[in-house]
């Protein structure tokens, strides 16, 4: 795999790796741990988890500008994973949220998503700029050897991007079992069993058992049942069951703090092996003469207004994709007949699909290159959109198919009715496996066109915007639940998904042919 490719490759892939197992464990239940731990609606911890994955990739910008200000990208990701490190110490404490502490608890768990939030911003967007540096040395190194040398380096950077990402997924993979188990271990021990809507019900008892509909009290009384209660079910059992269910979950968050140390010790160790982009730099402007300076700035400002007009359209793409963690989350929670698998576990899906199909996807361009019918990146991307657009349309057929109601009015049914209205878990995984091609369409395609097009002076700024345009799609993919929720039937939420990739799709072939004239300069 790793045949042909620069030799940094592995140790960069390999630490990303970790950094991303780390983060997974902790993505895979926030939303369901915030709803859980203090008894907010899905409205309000769908809003926290869209500022906090917004600012994961906004502060990359951060990041990006330490890094190319200081000429310091090594030292910068290496701060990045400590700063990870310590936001997760703050939310491994498992501390029981009561009416009297939630207010200053609920910050403390915002300021910790922060720092985790700035940490991955000093670290993610750097660590690609110095992939991509890779490649530009590995090419400068084949121009040498001649021009066919040359075009075989550039045809290695898409697929080097590629593997670097299947790394990236292979924590993913992983990471979405950890907190499960830890969580129904712990429930175990305590004679208690998993189930995920209970803590909602065990919350409307806390706050008001009399004001709870007389379903929600039925439902109550027999999830209480179900996990293992014997007795009645009061504000104690209440109390108890939230105190052991989330305290599993705390368990979680103290691997995701292995995982980020195991992340810096693996850096460290390998980091006198990597380029560095502005030390690269320095020596490279020194040779530029004024003439040559001023010729190059046209073709660095079409560079760059390529950069913003990709930018620009990526943006309605994540705000659709990032739906894995919101209204797929709910939605695999509510309307799929997941039995004894905890909704989180239906997350690795995604990074299974990655690690499965990225060979074949690679084998497929490569096979396509060798006859002469090389793919441009800018078109592999609208190919993305469109497969993501699939997938949404499939949820369509599906929601009208089964007639769904919104989320609230099937929260409000009996325990009988909902299991009676669930589809297959099939549905969810062909929705995974439409969304994850249509991942390695965009995604590593998209760091391999930023390192394609990025001036080298400016190698971290770049990466960080393509991040940016992540995190501003990021921040309205809480809408994605209040849509679920509210939209009197569920095919209309899926509907805007996918008319959200289809007009992405329609903007980028219409400067599909610009885009290949600029990369190519």
């Amino acid at each position: 795999m790793f045949k042909g490719h620069p030799k940094g490759l592995l140790a960069a892939a390999l630490s990303n790796m970790g950094e991303r197992f780390g983060y997974y464990i902790m993505n895979a239940v926030l939303v369901l741990f915030l709803c859980s731990k203090f008894g907010l609606n899905e409205a309000v911890s769908g809003t926290i988890y869209s500022v906090f994955y917004a600012g994961i990739y906004l502060l990359a910008l951060v990041g990006g500008y330490i890094a190319d200000h200081s000429q310091n990208y090594k030292g910068t990701i290496k701060s990045g994973l400590i700063v990870m490190a310590s936001g997760y110490v703050l939310l491994s404490i498992p501390i029981l949220a009561t009416a009297g502490n939630t207010t200053w608890l609920l910050a403390l768990t915002c300021f910790a998503l922060f720092l985790i939030a700035f940490g991955n911003g000093l670290f993610k967007g750097n660590l690609q700029a110095i992939v991509g540096q890779m490649y530009d040395n590995f090419e400068a190194e084949a121009a040498k050897r001649g021009p066919e040398a040359l075009a075989e380096a550039k045809s290695k950077r898409d697929t080097g991007f590629q593997i670097f990402y299947v790394f990236i997924n292979i924590g993913g993979v992983i990471a979405p079992f950890v907190a499960p188990l830890l969580r129904s271990a712990w429930l175990k021990m305590h004679a208690l069993a998993y189930n995920a809507d209970l803590p909602r019900l065990c919350h409307m008892y806390l706050n008001d058992a009399n004001a709870m509909a007389a379903t929600d009290m039925e439902n109550l009384t027999n999830l209480a049942s179900e996990v293992g209660h014997t007795g009645v079910v009061d504000a104690a059992f209440c109390d108890s069951y939230l105190n052991i269910f989330n305290t599993g979950v705390h368990f979680s968050f103290i691997a995701s703090v292995v995982a980020m140390l195991t992340s810096l010790v693996i850096f460290i160790c390998i980091k006198k092996n990597l380029p560095n982009p502005a030390k690269k730099e320095k020596a490279a402007v020194e040779e530029y003469s004024a003439e040559e300076k001023a010729a190059n700035a046209k073709e660095i400002k079409q560079r760059l207004y390529a950069l913003f007009a990709v930018l620009g359209v990526a943006v309605f793409f994540w705000f659709s994709f990032h739906q894995n963690g919101q209204s797929l989350s709910v939605f695999a929670r509510d309307f799929v007949a997941t039995d004894a698998i905890p909704p989180e576990i239906w997350q690795c899906i995604n990074p299974l699909f990655v690690i499965l199909l990225t060979p074949i996807i690679m084998w497929v361009f490569a096979s396509l290159a060798s006859r002469g019918k090389e793919v441009s990146t800018p078109r592999k991307i609208v190919i993305g959109m469109f497969l993501a657009a699939c997938a949404y349309i499939f949820l369509i057929i599906i929601a009208i198919a089964h007639d769904y109601p919104s989320g609230l009015e099937f929260q409000s049914l009996s325990e009988a009715v909902k299991v009676s209205m669930k589809t297959s878990p099939l549905v969810l995984i062909l929705t995974y496996f439409f969304l994850t091609v249509a991942e390695l369409f965009i995604s590593p395609l998209g760091l391999s066109f930023v390192s394609k097009i990025a001036p080298r002076h400016l190698q971290g700024i770049c990466q960080a915007l393509w991040l940016t345009a992540t995190a501003i799609g990021n921040l309205f993919i809480a809408i994605g639940v209040t849509m679920l929720n509210t939209f009197p039937e569920q095919w209309m939420c899926w509907a805007v998904f996918a008319a959200f990739c289809l007009i992405s799709m329609g903007v980028m072939l219409g400067m599909v042919k610009w885009l290949e004239r600029v990369t190519n300069a």
